[in-house]
């Protein structure tokens, strides 16, 4: 992608596990050699805001599935290399990743 991607990792509250989501991210893209500023938020932020990417836990992430072109729910926050893996994945099928 020749942009920096914009990425909400999100939780609830938007405080302690989002913030745990969003370092792992940061550790998961930046081994993908992807240019991203992750921000950490609530689902109710989130919802007016707008992302490339959208990375938090299937409570979460099925409410807000259409704010993004990719959406991805994980069941561990700190699961960099199981991430990593999903991005790639996704990254790849958008075009945004070589």
């Amino acid at each position: 992608m020749d942009r920096r991607l914009d990425v909400l990792a999100v939780c609830g509250v938007g405080m302690g596990s989002s913030l745990m989501l969003k370092m792992t991210a940061e550790d998961a893209l930046s081994a993908l050699g992807v240019d991203a500023r992750v921000e950490n938020t609530d689902v109710s932020t989130a919802r007016g805001m707008t992302a490339d990417v959208i990375i938090g836990q299937g409570m979460h992430t099925g409410e807000i599935a259409d704010l993004a072109p990719i959406v991805i729910t994980i069941s561990d926050f700190l699961d960099k290399e199981g991430l990593e893996e999903q991005l790639r994945v996704a990254l790849s099928e958008k075009g945004w990743l070589v």
